[in-house]
């Protein structure tokens, strides 16, 4: 099992880390100290040597940070998070909901005029320290005090890293730098500082392994204008690989001082690259520009092979999605005769069915099987403390994924156990009414997720209903499941562009009740000539799984949405069917045949 269902964290440990935190910050001269859930990379996930902030507080989302001050702790998180923190931390840490109350408010409510607030230079941004300026407090950058704490802090990740086949990336090494080292000229820098693992395996045609999960190499990179790489890595990683002559390896350790000797303008990308590096620069009086990683725009863009390879991996996927869900119905049937079925077991099934196409890599990230309550916790891990039976007369929220050489996959399906009631099902029927709005969309180039985000709420605004999550984030080929910078949301300002995939994920989450969530992936694609031809984009649908016909509301669906599920449900036992035999394909004939 990729999947481990160990209780990572106990909230029990928070009250004595925490004090140990507040005698260094006392020791230090400080009123407070941050601890960010980031490593110097910049990554969204973090291998467990840098999950420090699990280890203070206890809470193991994929997003927050703490403020520690003398007498308070602030979590803060996002709408996904705020069932979960209150779950796992102690009552020593206080959750904040974030961004509604931003850090410098909540600061400079409880700090002292010009109090000292530490933080560590490595894990914030460049631009995040600059949102502190004119702070009534001063942020002072300091050794990280956790790490000084942490007496069995985890090494370093090194993981072997290999290289990626240029079929499935459909470009060479060679070429993406020099058309990354043409932006460079074109914009008079020198050199950019590449830190996102991510941007630095898709430049050099790599993947990695010291990230559970996501497919990359802990290490930094500085591409010159020429098109020379160097980079900057535990060369243990990259012993077995020929990189080209254009690629020079050097020890992490040199990182900073071949910084410290770089010609200007070196460009940085101010959302991701370590406050650090930009003061490294400019203590040796390096020029700096900051403008963005030229890689994430050309890696979210999908080359032609990438999208065809993507395909072939959401066919495999989804024969494995129609195997599980079809054991899920058997599975039913036992639970309503009395059997016990748990999380758990649905979670060990799902991983088998994919283990059995003999090409699954990982897991994309640990797959979420909330029963009932747990299904309205956004990011829910089941654990053995945690793990809950099916019951029927409930819902079952599975979110999961599978890297796979050729792809990265993504799904959500909410299914009913037993007979769902008129409030599950008129649920159901709006996020599924939302996630095909999104699906049929057409807009003009040059909008981005913003422009689309109400579509897929718009069904549940009308019955006064929401989600506090975005409706869809970006995803890699072979990469992280979670990649920018496209997304589908209200905060997104960036123009949609053929090639990029993206989730589809309207969802609703009652507390204490139930969570609904429907996902397929996307890919932006030149849409049809229609009309007077203007020019618009659209979505070619990636994901192939039937919907819970059972939490369809009929009569609440109009003619356009009926002849939608219907054709996509004809689709899927096209694409799917010629891969499944036996129960599995009798069950799909059913579960795909007309409303």
């Amino acid at each position: 099992m990729f999947q481990s269902f160990e209780i990572a964290t106990s909230p029990g440990t928070g009250p004595s880390r925490l004090s140990s935190l507040r005698a260094e910050m006392a020791a230090e001269g400080l009123d407070g100290f941050l601890v960010p859930r980031a490593d110097a990379h910049q990554g969204e996930y973090v291998a467990p040597r840098d999950a420090r902030l699990a280890w203070l507080t206890g809470f193991t989302g994929s997003a927050g940070f703490c403020a520690v001050l003398a007498d308070q702790a602030g979590v803060f998180v996002d709408g996904r998070y705020r069932v979960q923190v209150r779950q796992q931390v102690a009552d020593v840490f206080t959750p904040v909901d974030w961004p509604e109350q931003p850090l410098l408010g909540w600061l400079e409510s409880r700090v002292k005029a010009e109090g000292k607030v530490g933080f560590d230079p490595w894990l914030h941004t460049a631009a995040e320290v600059a949102s502190w300026a004119g702070a009534a407090v001063e942020f002072v950058p300091v050794d990280n005090l956790i790490d000084r704490i942490w007496p069995d802090q985890p090494a370093p990740p090194c993981g072997t890293a290999e290289p990626y086949p240029e079929a499935f990336a459909g470009r060479s090494s060679c070429e993406k730098c020099a058309d990354m080292a043409e932006i460079l000229r074109n914009s008079d820098h020198k050199a950019v500082v590449l830190t996102l693992p991510d941007s630095i395996c898709w430049l050099l045609n790599l993947r990695g392994h010291d990230i559970e999960r996501n497919p990359v190499m802990h290490a930094f990179a500085i591409l010159h204008d020429d098109g020379a790489v160097t980079l900057f890595v535990e060369p243990a990683k990259v012993a077995e690989i020929t990189l080209g002559d254009a690629v020079a390896v050097r020890p992490v350790a040199e990182f900073e001082t071949a910084l410290a000797n770089l010609s200007g303008p070196v460009r940085l990308d101010k959302a991701s690259v370590p406050f650090a590096v930009a003061e490294i620069l400019n203590n040796a009086n390096v020029d700096v520009a900051y403008e963005g990683d030229p890689c994430i725009i050309a890696k979210a863009c999908k080359s032609n092979a990438e999208i065809a390879a993507t395909r072939a991996a959401h066919l495999r996927d989804g024969a494995a999605m129609c195997a599980f869900l079809h054991w899920l119905a058997q599975a039913e049937e036992r639970v309503i005769a009395g059997e016990r079925i748990s999380e758990i077991d649905v979670v060990t099934a799902l991983e088998g069915f994919r283990r059995d196409t003999n090409q699954l890599r990982d897991i994309s990230f640990d797959t979420i099987a909330g029963a009932g309550p747990n299904g309205a916790i956004v990011h829910y891990k089941v654990n053995q403390d945690s793990n809950r039976d099916l019951v029927a007369g409930e819902l079952l929220l599975v979110d999961s994924g599978g890297q796979y050489l050729d792809g990265t996959t993504d799904i959500t399906r909410t299914m009913a156990i037993g007979t769902p009631d008129d409030i599950q099902r008129s649920c159901y029927t709006r996020v599924l009414q939302g996630m095909i709005a999104l699906s049929r969309a057409r807009w003009p180039r040059g909008c981005s997720g913003r422009d689309l985000d109400a579509l897929a709420r718009f069904p549940l605004w009308v019955a006064g209903l929401d989600y506090d999550h975005g409706t869809g984030h970006g995803v890699g080929v072979y990469l992280c499941v979670h990649e920018g910078p496209q997304r589908i949301s209200r905060a997104s300002d960036v123009p949609l562009q053929p090639g990029m995939i993206l989730s589809n994920e309207p969802g609703y989450y009652r507390e204490g009740a139930f969570g609904i969530r429907i996902e397929n992936l996307i890919v932006v694609q030149q849409a049809p000539a229609l009309g007077d031809n203007r020019d618009q984009l659209s979505f070619e649908t990636l994901t192939w799984v039937p919907f819970e016909r059972r939490l369809i509301d009929l009569a609440a669906l109009s003619g356009d949405e009926r002849a939608w599920i219907n054709a996509y449900h004809e689709q899927v036992a096209a694409r799917i069917g010629p891969l499944v035999t036996g129960d599995v394909a009798d069950w799909l004939a059913r579960a795909t045949a007309p409303l």
